[in-house]
C-alpha cells in the first residue's frame, strides 16, 4: 500500500477534506504506477510526484510482534529519493500552498529548497523529524521552520541530550523555539506530547486506545494538526484533536491513517 511518513500525513490530510498534493519519488516499475493510481484514489493531486525511470520503488515493510513494538525493513534505492530539482519543479505549487509540510526521511538538501521556496511567499513551514548532527544546514531549516513536532527519539536529537521527564521536554522545546519555530510538539516517551508555544506549554497525555501498532501514529498526529491549522482553530483544539488521531492509528495494524470519521470522535475537553 502507500506508505511513507509524507504519504501517510497526505493521505490523513485528504481523508480530513483538506487539498493536498504530494511532493515525492516512485520508480518506473509497476509498483510505482499503483502506488500513484492508489494516491489519486485517495484524492491527493500527484502533478508533482515523480516517476523516476531506470529505478525500482522503494519498499518499507513494517514487522509486529506482540508487545507492539515495531521494526522496519526498507529498501530505499538512492535514485528514488527527492533532489532539489525535484522541489524546485514544484515551486509555483509550494508559493501557493497555505502551508507545507517537510519530512525528514528525504535529504536535507530538497528539504531546505521547499523551505527557502515556502518562507519566501510567507507560507506556513511544518517540520517533521530531525536529523543526526546539528550542521549549518539544519540550523538554517530550523530557523525558517514555523511548527516542529519531533518523536521522543528525534526530540533528543534536537535537544542533544536525554529528556526523561515533561520538564526536561519542556525546556528543550522552549530552546528550540528560541531557534525559529513559534510552535513545537514534542513526544514525551510513553507519556504524550508536549505542545510548546510563546502562550507556554501544555502535556497531552496518551488516550485509552487500545494499542495494536504504533506505526503512523505521528503521521496521523501532523496531518491532524495541519488540517486543524489551516481550518483556523485554537493551537489548543489543534492540538488536541491531533493526539486524538495519533491515538486512533494505533489501534489497526500498519501506518495508513483512517481519519474519515475524527470529527465523530469529538475534541477532548
Amino acid at each position: 500500500m502507500l506508505g511513507g511518513k509524507g504519504a501517510n500525513q497526505a493521505v490523513g490530510l485528504a481523508q480530513l477534506g483538506t487539498p493536498v498534493a504530494l511532493v515525492g519519488v516512485v520508480g518506473d516499475d509497476r509498483t510505482g504506477h499503483e502506488l500513484l493510481d492508489h494516491a489519486t484514489r485517495d484524492g491527493i493531486d500527484i502533478t508533482h510526484t515523480v516517476r523516476r525511470e531506470h529505478t525500482p520503488t522503494a519498499l518499507l515493510v513494517d514487522i509486529l510482534d506482540d508487545h507492539p513494538w515495531h521494526r522496519y525493513l526498507e529498501h530505499i534505492p538512492p535514485d528514488v529519493l527527492l533532489t532539489e530539482r525535484d522541489v524546485f519543479a514544484a515551486s509555483e505549487l509550494i508559493r501557493r500552498a497555505d502551508t507545507i509540510v517537510i519530512q525528514l526521511q528525504q535529504p536535507l538538501t530538497a528539504a531546505l529548497e521547499a523551505a527557502h521556496l515556502a518562507h519566501a511567499t510567507h507560507t506556513r513551514i511544518v517540520l517533521d523529524g530531525a536529523t543526526d548532527n546539528h550542521t549549518p544546514a539544519h540550523a538554517d531549516l530550523l530557523a525558517r521552520t514555523d511548527v516542529l513536532r519531533a518523536d521522543a527519539h528525534e526530540a533528543e536529537l534536537l535537544a542533544s541530550r536525554c529528556l526523561n521527564s515533561i520538564t526536561d521536554t519542556a525546556e528543550a522545546a522552549q530552546q528550540l523555539r528560541k531557534q525559529g519555530p513559534t510552535v513545537v510538539v514534542l513526544e514525551v516517551a510513553d507519556e504524550g506530547n508536549l505542545i510548546s508555544s510563546p502562550a507556554g506549554y501544555e502535556f497531552l497525555p496518551h488516550d485509552d486506545a487500545e494499542v495494536l501498532d504504533t506505526t503512523g501514529a505521528g503521521d496521523a498526529l501532523v496531518a491532524t494538526l495541519v488540517h486543524s491549522l489551516v481550518q483556523g482553530d485554537p493551537l489548543s483544539t489543534a492540538a488536541r484533536l491531533a493526539v486524538t488521531a495519533a491515538g486512533i492509528t494505533t489501534e489497526h495494524a500498519g501506518g495508513r491513517p483512517r481519519l474519515h470519521n475524527l470529527a465523530t470522535k469529538g475534541t477532548p475537553p
